[in-house]
């Protein structure tokens, strides 16, 4: 068909092409069937013509019928296993990704209580680390919450999930391979010193006196000192339990460390340590949203956190596919239709036809991530 006009833009039509905005970013792309919202977005976006896929005489429908008389073949000869196939392989690989977390959490909780009496389990930690990375395809930082969390068992969620989040982080930062594991180590182990704190004071929901700050600080000092009697572990991940509250502008703790003096594993740490602080629910204090904490995190960029690895981790956790349901903070449900490379954090949500620029309302920001 080629390029057409706005005005003949009709729902179930093919994209031949992408759709950029005016300012270069991929609106829609190449291969994607107009929905009746994607045309208001079309409008919005003020796109005059776009190019349509040209149709194939024979194969399309000749094709969709041999694939629906194949699927109906199966549907006989399986008993429909066919046709619910997808659904079934969902339902098996949810549960295998939190079930593998969940046995991970509970070796983490016996590691972490024994720590200080006995030989860190480093080879079982690992091999089961191995087990819930099999499942990481299934794994979005933003999405994922654990299905069931104890009062106290905080701090152990949140050491797997900072293990899971700087694993993946660690691949997109292309790191190689080899620093895979250990950065996930990192993340586990990083607050591991906090076993030597009192635990009033690690617990403690009301505001820390300067003692009580400064003997929390020390969980850096002692997270290294137990990590230094384990073995399979890098110094890598050593040190990012020492220097994971450092700031690149020399205002962290313990050693005022800044800039290439932090250990990578440390900078990519205290980002899933951050993340993971705030959107992890705790006894005295509600999750807050993703998206607020990234948009946080990103402030944080500026002289404190390394920028590059805070935006490769902004950029690479919010690529959504548009259509994505999500809950706004002011409890709408809509769809994704854009996110502006830009400003990732902040895209078009469709709410009943209505278009809501997150950019522009900046009152307003996604709650939660639907599906």
């Amino acid at each position: 068909m080629g390029l057409i006009t706005l005005s003949e833009v009709k729902p179930g039509l093919k994209l031949g092409n992408d759709v950029q905005t005016l300012r270069g970013n991929v609106l829609f792309q190449k291969g994607k069937v107009i929905l009746p919202k994607d045309v208001e977005v079309l409008k919005a976006f003020m796109i005059h013509q776009v190019d349509i896929e040209q149709e194939r005489t024979g194969t399309s429908s000749s094709g969709s019928k041999a694939s629906l008389a194949s699927s109906g073949a199966g549907n006989e000869k399986n008993g429909e296993r066919a046709e619910k196939g997808s659904s079934v392989v969902s339902a098996i690989a949810l549960p295998s990704l939190h079930e593998e977390y969940e046995k991970m959490v509970g070796l983490t909780k016996n590691a972490f209580l024994s720590s200080l009496a006995a030989e860190i389990p480093v080879y079982e930690l690992r091999t089961q680390l191995e087990a819930l990375f099999v499942h990481l395809k299934q794994y979005n930082v933003l999405t994922f919450s654990p299905r069931v969390m104890q009062e106290h068992d905080y701090v152990y969620h949140h050491a797997v999930l900072s293990a899971i989040t700087s694993y993946q982080l660690a691949q997109w930062m292309d790191l190689p391979s080899k620093d895979w594991m250990q950065v996930a180590f990192a993340g586990l182990f990083h607050d591991i010193g906090n076993n030597k704190v009192d635990p009033q004071i690690l617990h403690k929901p009301s505001t820390l006196t300067a003692s009580e700050q400064a003997e929390i600080r020390q969980h850096t000092k002692y997270g290294y000192q137990v990590l230094k009697q384990a073995k399979a572990i890098n110094e890598g991940a050593r040190l990012a339990a020492l220097q994971h509250h450092e700031k690149v502008d020399g205002s962290g703790y313990p050693l005022q460390l800044s800039g290439t003096q932090i250990h990578i594993y440390a900078k990519i740490v205290a980002i899933a340590d951050i993340f993971h602080a705030m959107t992890l629910e705790k006894i005295y204090r509600k999750a807050q949203s993703p998206y607020l904490v990234l948009e946080q995190i990103q402030s944080e960029a500026f002289g404190k956190l390394d920028p590059a690895i805070v935006n490769v981790f902004v950029q690479r956790s919010t690529q959504i596919h548009n259509g994505i349901r999500v809950k706004l903070s002011n409890n709408q449900i809509g769809e994704i239709v854009f996110s502006d490379r830009d400003h990732p954090t902040r895209p078009m949500v469709s709410v009943e036809g209505t278009i809501i620029n997150l950019m522009q309302q900046r009152q307003l920001h996604i709650q939660e991530v639907i599906g």
